[in-house]
């Protein structure tokens, strides 16, 4: 930095003292980038390509790819660095072209303006993001109200999901281009969720590997609607630690007062701005609120090593979304303790419910799906601390087979039928499956084998049990029913 000013000569750089008026977002050169490492992905988007269902494992463009590269570079090498000219990037014509194919191969339902990715690419989709990008470089950009439907919850509530117009969907995902970089170098390590190269089961395995080094008393704690209860005044903040753009702070704050729209039984529309006026929430369903509750989690993360709780208590946290337990060594009830104290400074609530202290190996407790604790070796009856799918998770998947197999789908293709029971049952075992699977796996084989024999007898009209028509041999050989099998994946065990 030369020294005739606060601001350093970097485009993106320290904004100075809080408060003072940003730079002007102006590009120096047409199609300035400063370029980035995103999200690994394998297929490139050609522009006015009709996307299709594109994998999970595309890559981006290599302009984006710099973008994002650069970014997050920059945040690596400089932890108190605020970036202040972020917005124009947001509506490059790249970045569009590519936010708008990672939602495309999200697919998912339109949002109130009933606009589908069918309809915008028949449109022209050059068109569509010519015009997004007008909007948003002219600043009369304005987000739609988010539809809102309610999804089943295992425990038989619903989980309220957002679904914003597809417009919008594909301007938040332009600024997660632009922001996760940066807030990816600031993430804590202990922070598993909608991050690169990591995923739930690296949680699991943590977990796993902090009872193993001796943290055997476990906070498993649960926060009441975490999405829904994330302040805004405080999110704003953490954000600013990092951006000074504040049009790129008013942009998000948009989309977190945006009007919610229900319809009821009867077919009427109801609107409503809860989020404004209580100054909280971000939906469930948005492309943006994965890296906004990351980023607030941090907070609590962050905090609970700052304020020195991990080193005095010997209480570490894996955190996964709105899932944390923290592992200790015989210092749980101090920890849950801190931990309430903590999250009401951050204003978010403790289910009570839900929240409980428990010991290893006397106790178990499930985490991201799996029961962990004390079990016994089929071999030798020996007592070994591991992991397994809980009891919960195969039972609901026992409830999804039976769906799929119910008299109601009688006339349905045979193949068809056992093409979607293969969908669930790969799906169920590619997570499921680490430490002790066996069990389960040969459960969900036999119910699917029963469930699947009955439902041929019934549309064959077959009397009987079907034993003998249809064998689990000719179900998964003729047939091709999976057949859950193998190990799961294996990690040391430590004895009791």
């Amino acid at each position: 930095m030369r020294g005739h000013g606060p601001q350093p000569d970097a485009r993106e750089g320290q904004a100075g003292p809080v408060g003072m008026a940003d730079r002007s977002v102006v590009p120096r050169r047409p199609g300035n980038s400063g370029g980035g490492k995103g999200p690994e992905f394998k297929i490139s988007v050609r522009r006015g390509m009709r996307a299709g269902r594109l994998a999970m494992s595309l890559v981006p463009p290599p302009k984006v790819q710099k973008l994002q590269a650069t970014l997050h570079a920059k945040a690596k090498r400089a932890p108190g660095y605020r970036f202040y000219a972020l917005y124009d990037k947001v509506y490059r014509k790249d970045v569009l072209e590519w936010a708008y194919a990672r939602c495309r191969s999200n697919d998912g339902a339109p949002g109130v303006d009933h606009q589908t990715f069918e309809a915008i690419e028949a449109y022209g989709l050059d068109r569509f993001l010519d015009e997004l990008a007008t909007e948003l470089k002219e600043r009369t950009y304005q987000p739609r109200p988010v539809r809102r439907v309610y999804i089943p919850k295992g425990d038989g509530k619903q989980r309220p999901l957002g679904i914003a117009a597809i417009r919008d969907r594909v301007a938040q995902m332009a600024v997660v281009l632009v922001l996760e970089p940066i807030f990816e170098a600031d993430l804590e390590p202990e922070q598993y969720a909608y991050r690169p190269d990591r995923s739930a089961l690296d949680a699991v395995e943590a977990v796993h590997g902090l009872l193993k080094s001796g943290h055997k008393e476990v906070v498993d704690a649960d926060l009441s609607g975490y999405f829904d209860s994330i302040p805004h005044a405080e999110l704003i903040r953490s954000l600013s630690r990092r951006i000074s753009d504040r049009l790129l702070l008013g942009l998000i704050k948009m989309w977190l007062e945006a009007p919610v729209e229900e319809i009821d039984r009867r077919g009427r529309h109801h609107r409503t701005t809860r989020n404004k006026d209580e100054g909280r929430g971000s939906p469930q369903g948005s492309p943006l609120s994965p890296l906004l509750a990351n980023v607030y989690m941090r907070r609590f993360v962050h905090g609970w090593k700052v304020l020195g709780y991990e080193r005095r208590l010997k209480a570490k946290i894996v955190n996964y979304a709105d899932d944390f337990v923290i592992c200790c060594r015989g210092t749980a009830a101090e920890a849950m303790t801190a931990m309430r104290g903590m999250m009401s400074r951050l204003k978010l609530t403790i289910n009570e419910a839900k929240t409980r202290s428990c010991r290893i190996p006397e106790e178990t407790f499930d985490f991201l799906g799996y029961t962990l604790g004390r079990f016994y070796s089929p071999r030798t009856g020996g007592p070994y601390i591991g992991v397994k799918p809980s009891a919960k998770k195969v039972a609901h998947l026992r409830d999804e087979i039976r769906e799929l197999t119910d008299r109601r789908y009688l006339r349905a293709d045979t193949g068809a039928v056992v093409g979607r029971l293969n969908q669930k049952l790969r799906g169920w075992s590619n997570y499921f499956r680490l430490g002790t699977v066996s069990p389960a796996y040969s459960a969900i084989n036999w119910h699917s084998c029963n469930r699947l024999r009955r439902w041929l007898c019934a549309k064959h009209k077959v009397k009987g049990t079907g034993m003998t028509r249809y064998p689990d041999r000719y179900l998964h050989e003729v047939l091709g029913l999976v057949r859950l099998s193998g190990k799961g994946r294996n990690f040391s065990c430590a004895n009791v």
